[in-house]
């Protein structure tokens, strides 16, 4: 099992990539719905914030099975903002 501190950074790194993403594509690419990309970057910087959290508050007993649902959490968070970027035109 990998660290709390790598998994935070592996956390910030990709919500910070998807930060980016949703940025360049509300900056630079024609017909993007400003509003609809702007609340996309709110909830990027909202699953940060939640799944942050949620490693720094490791239930105790089941910590094995606590690590492989952050894990499946985060997939299926990450999945789900990267089909709302595709759809922002």
């Amino acid at each position: 099992m990998a660290s709390r501190r790598t998994l935070k950074k592996n956390i910030n790194y990709i919500a910070g990539e998807l930060f980016t993403e949703c940025m360049v594509h509300n900056l630079y690419v024609p017909g993007t719905d400003k509003q609809k990309a702007d609340e996309l970057l709110g909830v990027i910087l909202n699953m940060q914030d939640e799944f942050i959290s949620r490693i720094s508050h490791t239930e105790p007993g089941n910590v094995k099975g606590f690590y492989k649902k952050l894990r499946v959490d985060f997939n299926a968070k990450v999945d789900e903002i990267i089909d709302a970027m595709g759809k922002l035109k």
